[in-house]
């Protein structure tokens, strides 16, 4: 990943962290939950149990993730499919 890339990334990162909803009464929407697999998705490394336990939890939150500008470049590419694929995470369908 080139120095732009990941200032970038970083970037988005710092702005999903002051992003956070409600959903339902059991899940709090916060995409800063799964950065714990920032590293499975940029670098195409295995994912981490936190990783997969952070999916799970917002898995519930993902079509608001990708119905977001500043996020759905992010949720929607090939490592986060791979990641959700291998964490046995249903990839949504909004």
């Amino acid at each position: 990943m080139n120095n732009m890339s990941y200032f970038y990334l970083c970037m988005v990162v710092i702005q999903m962290v002051s992003m956070e909803a409600q959903v339902g009464s059991a899940v709090t929407c916060s995409p800063s939950e799964v950065t714990v697999c920032l590293p499975a998705v940029a670098m195409s490394k295995p994912p981490s149990a936190a990783c997969c336990r952070k999916s799970r939890e917002q898995r519930p939150c993902l079509c608001g993730y990708l119905k977001n500008p500043n996020l759905k470049q992010f949720i929607s590419s090939l490592g986060d499919r791979r990641v959700a694929r291998v964490c046995g995470v249903p990839y949504p369908t909004c």
